[in-house]
Formats: structure tokens, C-alpha cells, sequence
């Protein structure tokens, strides 16, 4: 069955999202489009001076403009303070992907003691155990586990082969995309005589309301505590977070970043791809880290950080890395100067200590 067409006018978009509107009020919208070269019936935004160029060229019906762009166009406008804000939030009311059908697909399986609330849909394939509960208006997608105990918040979405292990928690209006992992072993081994003990994971992953895993990432259960994810944290695919960890607030987390068991993160930070992070140690509120740092002491203080060459021209690195590994020699060398003039060497120079991070 063919999907019906959702449009609006300017004038109700203006009105739902308070915008100024300039031009045709009653112009129709059928979805958004990037401005160059945009489309016929559509919406597209400028939210950067240095597309103000491409404004003459585009074919789309209208574009979201700040104010200070608004004068140079002639088209139909709606004008924000935020413009690319405005335009994320008009979007979603195009977005039809996570339609559903409420029920549970025959080849579902339901534990009896499993309470789903109302309006749930339950795709082909999922297993849901004894004791868990789904929130009402969720959706649980084709071949997902939620083991029994778990706890998933209204209007969540779980898409396909996602596991939640038992009694785990997500709140409300989590998003979960395909293959994540929340609340699997967590990396617990004893040395013994006769090799690794397995240390049992007792603990749970707790997840608060308004958070997005992506695709492939794993969240481990704690060991004795629990696994901590905040209101409002954006994770993006293949990160993978050890047990114990605690990760606050509105945090953003790239892609394909390793966070290593007992470590906190505070509220509002934003960690690039690739970064790697030390276990038990804590992160202040408000930092960034750019991608592909490597951080092995705690961070106290909010501020930028990183670490890590920046790509270069093959020459140049090998250069570098030359530099590097004469270190040891250049350090071995300046304290036999400083001891011929006696010279007394400042903390963390020349006399193998290593600075703070």
C-alpha cells in the first residue's frame, strides 16, 4: 500500500515552529531537500554564510534563512535564528520511516508474564522473555532480543537484531539501531594456574530517556554496580562502552571510540571518532576530545583536547617519527649538558617524568 504524502503550507510550518515567513503563505511543502540544486515543492536551508552563493541557483519552493542572509533572496522564505535547527526539526515531520503497525507478528515470540502497553508493534522474528516490559507506543524490530526483566520506556524504538540483556533498563524515546549490544558480559577474567576465571557480570546497564545507540555498539552490564547512560546521550555506531562505566547528560560520542571499564564522562561533552579512553578515570563536564585522542589520565578541567599526528605527506611522518625516536638520545644528551654547567632541570623536562595530561 502506497504511503499518502504528507505537506504543509509555509504558513502552518511558520506557525508550528515560530518562524517569520516571507513570501507565498500558502505555497505547499511535500518534504526538504538540499539546496543545490534543490527540488520543486520542497524546503531547503542556508545556515552558513558561505552558501549564500548558492541561494540565486536553487529550484527549491523556499529555504530557511537567518536574518542576515533573508535581504539577499528573493524566494519564499521562512527566517530562524537557528536555521539549520529549524530546518532538523521541520524534517522530522517529513520523516516516515518509523511508521509501524501496532500488534505482534506471528512469528514473534511473547513470554506470557512479558506486559506490552498499548499501541506496541513486535516485528517478525523478536524474542521477548518472561518479567520484561515494553513501553506503550514502542517498537521492537525484526529478530530483536529483549531478555527477560528488561524494562524498555514508551515510545522507544529497538530496530532490527538489537539485544537487551536481562533486567537492563532503557527509558523513554530511546532509539537503538541495528546489531547494538546493551547490557552483554562485561569483560571480567581472574588469572589462575589454569587460565582465565570468568568473573560474573551481576550488574545491569541503565539507560535514560531521549538516548540513541547506533549501529553495532556495545554497552557492558557492570560487574557488581551498574552501567550508567544518561538523559539525552547520542551514540554513534560501533563504540564500545566496558562495564561499570557512567556516561552524563546530552554527551555525544563518535564513532568507533573504546572506553575502558570504571570510567565517567561527564555531562555535555563531545568525544571524536576513533578516540580511545583508559579505564577508571573521569572526564569533567564540557570537554572535547578530537578524534582519535588517546586519553590515559583523568581530565579536570572543561577545554579542548587532543592527541595524535594530523595525516600529512608520507615524507613528513616518516620524518617525524625519526624525530621521535631520537628522543631518548636528545633527552640523555641535554642532562649531560645541564649537569656540565649545572644547571638544575625544570619538573618534567630532561629527567624522565612524564607531565600530567
Amino acid at each position: 500500500m502506497q504511503t499518502a504524502v504528507v505537506t504543509f503550507t509555509l504558513a502552518e510550518l511558520a506557525e508550528q515552529h515560530g518562524l517569520t515567513l516571507r513570501g507565498d503563505p500558502h505555497t505547499v511543502i511535500s518534504g526538504v531537500c538540499a539546496l543545490l540544486p534543490g527540488q520543486a515543492g520542497k524546503l531547503s536551508f542556508c545556515g552558513e554564510s558561505r552558501l549564500r552563493s548558492q541561494l540565486s541557483l536553487t529550484q527549491a519552493a523556499a529555504v530557511i534563512l537567518a536574518a542576515r542572509e533573508a535581504d539577499q533572496y528573493d524566494g519564499n522564505a521562512l527566517i530562524a535564528a537557528e536555521p539549520a535547527l529549524a530546518f532538523a526539526k521541520i524534517a522530522q515531520g517529513f520523516d516516515r520511516s518509523k511508521e509501524f503497525t501496532a500488534g505482534i507478528d506471528s512469528r514473534a515470540a511473547v513470554a506470557a508474564s512479558a506486559v506490552l502497553g498499548e499501541g506496541c508493534g513486535i516485528g517478525p522474528g523478536a524474542v521477548i522473555e518472561a518479567d520484561a516490559v515494553i513501553g506503550a507506543g514502542s517498537y521492537i524490530g525484526p529478530n530483536c532480543v529483549v531478555r527477560r526483566g528488561a524494562r524498555i520506556g514508551a515510545r522507544s524504538r529497538l530496530e532490527a537484531n538489537v539485544y537487551i540483556g536481562p533486567d537492563c533498563e532503557l527509558g523513554a524515546r530511546a532509539l537503538v539501531l541495528p546489531g547494538a549490544v546493551v547490557g552483554g558480559r562485561g569483560f571480567g577474567l581472574v588469572p589462575s594456574a589454569s587460565g582465565w576465571i570468568e568473573m560474573p557480570q551481576l550488574g545491569r546497564v541503565i539507560v535514560g530517556d531521549d538516548v540513541e545507540i547506533g549501529a553495532q555498539t556495545s554497552i557492558d552490564r557492570g560487574a557488581l554496580d551498574d552501567t550508567v547512560i544518561e538523559d539525552g546521550v547520542k551514540l554513534d555506531n560501533q563504540i564500545q562502552i566496558a562495564h561499570n562505566c557512567r556516561i552524563g547528560a546530552h554527551t555525544a560520542i563518535a564513532a568507533c571510540v573504546g572506553i575502558a571499564g570504571s570510567t565517567r564522562i561527564g555531562s555535555r561533552c563531545m568525544i571524536g571518532g576513533a578516540t580511545v579512553i583508559a579505564g577508571h578515570i573521569t572526564i569533567a563536564d564540557n570537554v572535547m576530545l578530537l578524534g582519535m585522542a588517546m586519553v590515559t589520565k583523568s581530565i579536570a578541567v572543561a577545554g579542548v583536547y587532543g592527541s595524535g599526528l594530523p595525516a600529512m605527506p608520507a615524507r613528513d611522518w616518516r620524518k617525524q617519527v625519526a624525530r621521535v625516536r631520537r628522543l631518548d638520545r636528545v633527552d640523555e644528551r641535554l642532562q649531560s649538558i645541564e649537569e656540565t654547567l649545572r644547571l638544575t632541570p625544570q619538573t618534567g623536562e630532561g629527567n624522565g617524568e612524564q607531565d600530567d595530561f
